[in-house]
């Protein structure tokens, strides 16, 4: 039997990382570091530039302007020469810069827009942002410095100032990085401690964020005071400033792109492994895939895509029947393509959906690997009217607009599981909405672990599970009861939450904002929330709050609620929060889980693959009314095609009022137009109550009571009441009803 292919790729890696380690730094022209690095000096000048002001000091010249009213740019030339290695990689084109105005304040220059109000201090020159009303959001200690190395800025730290971002941070990132050093950069450890798909941005508390124009690696260490450094010499930053963190996020990804929207397969679970020349399972061939597609239908899995080879001398063959076999089993074909892009096309066009791509060939990580992301998405949609869908590892910013970020090869093992939890929620905090890494790692595992991981995984917007290279193959089916029915039980779950999801994903288009989310997004004035007490828990959506289990046992400790109202999903007990759970009894079967109250969560009942949903497929809505109210926008299009971005789409709110005589569900018209959109559909609604109601009424019509669940199940329309269902739930059926106008349901 051959050995494994995988040596040759973490060779390639090694061979890269060692020709970067050998490098002193992107724009440093392998001179060694001086011996004292230059600081800045006093001003000597200042001169209009267009939109843009410069201020001489000495040989050195800085230039700034603001892009909007609340983001401006800073530049800083050492010899007094500009430059911008990005060039138009990265910033996306902006509109008309706004209304400015220059001021000699004496001991400093200002410029200032209706928001925000950049100081430029002369004696030497030193940099601070200000709020229109006078509050100051950041300031430099001293000048920005620089020698043949890198070049550095000092600003000054809150005393409850907290820290957020620079892109994926294996083990970290969705609490504050307050106290330490983070390094953005290419490192090919994929492991605890790696930063793989670095961004070099970060977010403060502080209501400000910084973007670093730049390919170069950098460590921002969030000490007394802060420092940011690049390794080149020259300085360009952007800097936003907004009331929010979400703010923030959203003027960043205005500049850099916003997330694209994947299709609907992509949020549905994905397929690798090696079949062609697999030294790990002897022979086989493309075809088999569909083998390996069959047991997801025997066993009433969903599964959305596969990637039907590993470019590490698996090859592939008969795509376009592969395909046509995979389309029969309600999935989509996707490559891996180590080799780079010069056959996309004619893949693309044998049915190729999904774009893998690796780090034998997108080398560095930078300026190549972002190329790679943006050509192969634009490859899938040039030759076909599907949207780009690409993963990618060691991205840059830019990436977001382009891909999927996965953070490598790991082995399976509870440590893979713990360390896992904060780094996709974290990555939010840079604008990467879809983030995730591969069920139970690529390497070892077990039975348990894998059930552990993919039930926490399934709250991701995108995860795959990959087996080419492990002893045997890793589909969620593989391992015998009780783990094939946990396993199934979670990816249904998923499916059923599409609606969900895919409403946070189109969200996550508008603002780059996306779904997993760190509590301290959603509670940023909570000081437990920027804490390692929350470190292994977050949030999908506003709603879910997930605690994975990442230890051998059937118990959790530690998981902190928020503020609110938190139900068990599975049992209804409630909590009010802030407080801590302990003593949480998980089962291997139960993934702790918390839904806040206030949440409408849209969801498809019953289906394996959202190609399963038809002109009559109802949509339920699972309801956990608050005091006052609540609302929901569900977010709905083709799922499959671009028409959304000609504004082919519809949304539909449910509002829910809760008052002393009872509860009125709000149902409003689906508006917009997009292909395939229903025109009458039925909805189920399951309404956690501990009282049983009197009557329920749809638009003054009284719904027939039904006496006992066979009865419901055998319906059209109706409402049954089960005490015993988590703590008291209400369920009514409507039956179908017209989209395009409202419908008023009420509980007394």
């Amino acid at each position: 039997m051959r050995k494994p292919l995988r040596a040759p790729r973490l060779r390639a890696a090694a061979i890269i990382g060692a020709l970067l380690a050998g490098l002193t730094g992107t724009g440093t022209g392998g001179h060694a570091a001086a011996a004292e690095p230059t600081t800045v000096g006093e001003v000597t000048g200042v001169t209009p530039d267009g939109p843009h002001y410069r201020l001489t000091a000495g040989p050195a010249q800085a230039r700034i302007g603001f892009v909007t009213p609340e983001t401006v740019r800073i530049e800083l030339a050492p010899d007094g020469t500009f430059t911008d290695p990005t060039g138009k990689d990265i910033v996306l084109p902006q509109g008309s810069p706004p209304p400015t105005r220059w001021r000699d304040r004496g001991d400093r220059y200002e410029l200032s827009t209706s928001r925000a109000t950049l100081r430029a201090y002369k004696h030497p020159l030193r940099f601070a942002l200000y709020r229109a009303d006078g509050t100051r959001i950041w300031s430099e200690t001293k000048g920005l410095s620089w020698d043949a190395e890198q070049t550095v800025q000092t600003l000054a730290r809150g005393p409850r100032e907290q820290f957020y971002g620079a892109g994926m941070q294996n083990g970290r990132g969705n609490t504050s990085h307050r106290g330490k050093s983070v390094e953005v950069g290419v490192d090919y450890n994929w492991n605890d401690g790696g930063h793989p798909n670095s961004v070099p941005f970060y977010l403060s508390s502080a209501g400000y964020g910084v973007y670093r124009n730049t390919y170069a690696p950098g460590t921002y260490a969030f000490t007394d005071p802060v420092t940011a450094a690049h390794k080149e010499r020259r300085f360009d930053a952007y800097y936003f400033a907004g009331p929010t963190a979400k703010d923030v996020i959203g003027q960043y990804t205005r500049l850099t792109g916003k997330p694209f929207l994947p299709p609907l397969y992509g949020l549905e679970i994905g397929d690798s492994d090696c079949y062609l020349h697999n030294a790990n399972r002897g022979e086989r061939h493309t075809l088999d895939a569909l083998k390996v597609a069959d047991g997801y239908v025997e066993h009433d899995m969903p599964g959305g895509w596969m990637l039907v080879n590993d470019g590490y001398g698996c090859g592939y063959e008969n795509l376009t029947e592969v395909n046509k076999g995979l389309a029969a089993r309600d999935m989509k074909m996707g490559l891996w393509t180590q080799d780079g892009l010069a056959k996309l096309a004619e893949q693309v066009k044998a049915g190729q959906r999904v774009a893998k791509l690796d780090v034998a060939w997108v080398g560095d990580g930078y300026k190549f690997a972002l190329d790679g992301c943006k050509d192969a998405y634009r490859g899938i949609e040039a030759n076909s009217d599907a949207r780009g869908f690409t993963w990618a590892p060691e991205s840059w910013s830019g990436a977001q607009r382009c891909g999927v970020q996965w953070s490598g090869d790991q082995k399976g093992s509870w440590d893979y599981i713990r360390w896992q939890i904060p780094t996709y929620a974290g990555a939010t905090m840079s604008g990467l909405a879809y983030t995730t890494g591969d069920v139970d790692g690529i390497f070892a595992g077990s039975p348990k672990t894998y059930a552990r991981d993919l039930q926490w995984k399934s709250f991701l917007p995108a995860v795959m599970t990959m087996d080419g290279w492990a002893p045997s193959d890793k589909q969620p089916y593989r391992y015998g009861e009780p783990y094939t029915s946990i396993n199934r039980k979670y990816l249904k779950l998923k499916e059923s939450l599409l609606p969900y999801m895919y409403t946070y994903a189109a969200e996550a288009t508008r603002t780059g904002v996306g779904p997993v989310r760190p509590l301290a997004l959603e509670y940023p004035n909570d000081p437990v929330a920027s804490t390692d007490a929350a470190k292994y828990e977050f949030l999908t959506g506003e709603y879910f709050l997930v605690a994975p289990v990442y230890e051998d046992s059937d118990e959790r400790n530690g998981i902190y609620l928020p503020k609110g109202t938190w139900t068990d999903y599975w049992t209804g007990r409630t909590y009010e929060g802030p407080t801590t759970v302990n003593h949480y009894r998980a089962p291997l079967d139960t993934l702790p889980l918390f839904v806040k109250a206030g949440a409408n969560i849209p969801m498809w009942p019953g289906i394996r693959s959202y190609q399963d949903r038809g002109a009559d497929s109802p949509l339920a809505w699972d309801v956990y009314p608050r005091a006052g109210s609540s609302s929901f926008t569900l977010y709905e299009d083709d799922g499959v095609t671009r028409a959304h971005r000609s504004g082919a789409y519809a949304q539909q709110k449910l509002t829910v009022r809760s008052a002393r005589g009872g509860l009125a569900l709000e149902l409003g018209a689906l508006r917009g137009h997009f292909s395939g959109k229903q025109t009458a559909r039925p909805y189920a609604f399951t309404v956690h109550t501990a009282s049983v109601p009197r009557t329920v009424t749809l638009d003054g019509r009284t719904l027939p009571r039904l006496a006992s669940k066979d009865a419901y199940d055998k319906a059209v329309q109706g409402w049954w009441y089960d005490p015993d269902d988590r703590g008291g739930v209400l369920h009514v059926k409507t039956g179908p009803l017209a989209t395009d106008r409202e419908a008023v349901l009420k509980v007394r």
